[in-house]
């Protein structure tokens, strides 16, 4: 495909797009296939000579359409919305054309800055702490990881990291694997199971404390947890509380929660993938008060703010925990430490284990598109049907 063929073909798709948003009505929302039904439907090797664009068309319509489940259906009620629009598609065209592999702010500056730049827009349509921010190079910063699931893990291993080394500063005796096998993690027992799936990654003891009537974590569940588990010479590290959980959005209580993980020295991970997006609204913002106690924070714009999956937004009060996990995690590879890691005001994304994310520079560049979709947060056109009411459900736990 030469650029010539490549004008046309892209006229041709952008056409296509277009006319499928258009009738998405009309389809049939999730596909009448049984599991294994294309395999027959396509050869079982790759062809040895190009197919015609014409005809690969046609095979998505008579071959891939009928099993595709269409998330942007107006008839479509599962889960959640994923939030694309018109903006973002274009936004990940131009990304997919430049092709750059970020993976430090030399590779490509401006994938870093940009990145660095919308997270703090972000931050402040949703009022986070300054701490929080890396405008003022501060110590906290954010970077977009590719869903809220990495980003508990993300946070999990920080906190791990910070607490081997506190504890091992306070006695050089102590080796990791001895702190490690008492170390215990807390979330509610309505937390999404990736908080748990953390948990077995990261190699300690996950435990979830028992939920009230409003299917919310309380400060009183997990004191007692925090008591008893001290009390058997385990050592408590790190908490994930949710705002907006899967099943029945509930949310546990962060104004009670949040000044026991700070007396405790434990890290607090607040989980609102679900819920976050709706704090940007004034009415709505109450519902995060509690978020200065926090050590990291997340939500998924890829939700609600017409934003490609997979854009999954996470902060951090302060970066050094990460910084060491990296150090950690490149010593074990084998590799040294970038020269940049031991500088000053080195920006959020750098920080961050590089494993653990896909295209997130591609998506701060959606970010930075869709704002010409988004209306101001005071505007009614952004105002959401929402409601933080608990119903019992029992959907899948995904995301």
């Amino acid at each position: 495909m030469n650029t010539s063929e490549f004008r046309r073909r892209g006229k041709e798709m952008v056409d296509y797009v277009a006319n499928y948003m258009e009738g998405i009505e009309g389809r049939q929302v999730y596909p009448d296939v049984e599991p294994g039904y294309l395999r027959p439907l396509i050869p079982d090797s790759a062809p040895q000579e190009p197919d015609t664009f014409e005809d690969i068309i046609n095979d998505i319509e008579k071959i891939i359409m009928p099993g595709v489940t269409h998330w942007h259906s107006p008839y479509f009620f599962a889960y959640f919305p994923t939030a694309s629009s018109y903006p973002a598609m274009l936004a990940d065209m131009l990304c997919g054309a430049i092709g750059c592999i970020g993976f430090s702010w030399a590779a490509s500056p401006a994938c870093t800055e940009l990145e660095t730049v919308m997270m703090d827009w972000l931050g402040k349509m949703l009022e986070l702490p300054k701490a929080f921010l890396t405008e003022k190079a501060g110590e906290g910063g954010g970077v977009i990881q590719g869903s809220a699931s990495e980003a508990t893990l993300v946070a999990l291993l920080a906190a791990r990291t910070k607490v081997i080394h506190r504890l091992q500063a306070a006695s050089p005796e102590l080796t990791q694997a001895a702190i490690m096998e008492k170390l215990v993690a807390y979330s509610s027992d309505q937390a999404h199971s990736s908080v748990e799936r953390a948990g077995l990654i990261g190699g300690v003891k996950l435990k979830a404390i028992p939920s009230d009537g409003n299917f919310a974590m309380r400060a009183s569940a997990l004191q007692e947890a925090l008591k008893r588990d001290r009390a058997a010479g385990l050592i408590p590290f790190f908490v994930v509380a949710t705002l907006g959980t899967t099943t029945c959005c509930s949310f546990d209580n962060l104004l009670e929660v949040g000044p026991i993980c700070n007396k405790e020295d434990m890290w607090l991970h607040v989980d609102a993938a679900y819920a976050g997006s709706a704090f940007i609204c004034p009415e709505f913002r109450h519902l995060l008060n509690g978020v200065e106690f926090a050590d990291s924070f997340n939500f998924n714009p890829h939700k609600w703010l017409l934003v490609n999956f997979d854009c999954s937004a996470m902060w951090c009060r302060q970066l050094v925990p990460i910084l060491r996990l990296r150090e950690n995690l490149l010593s074990q590879c084998g590799g040294e430490k970038e020269s940049s890691l031991s500088g000053c005001g080195v920006p959020a994304a750098e920080l961050m284990p590089q494993g653990c994310r896909r295209r997130y520079r591609a998506d701060a560049s959606e970010l930075a598109a869709v704002r010409s979709s988004v209306p101001d947060s005071s505007s009614p056109a952004l105002r959401v049907q929402f409601s933080h009411q608990p119903v019992r459900g029992n959907l899948t736990k995904w995301r």
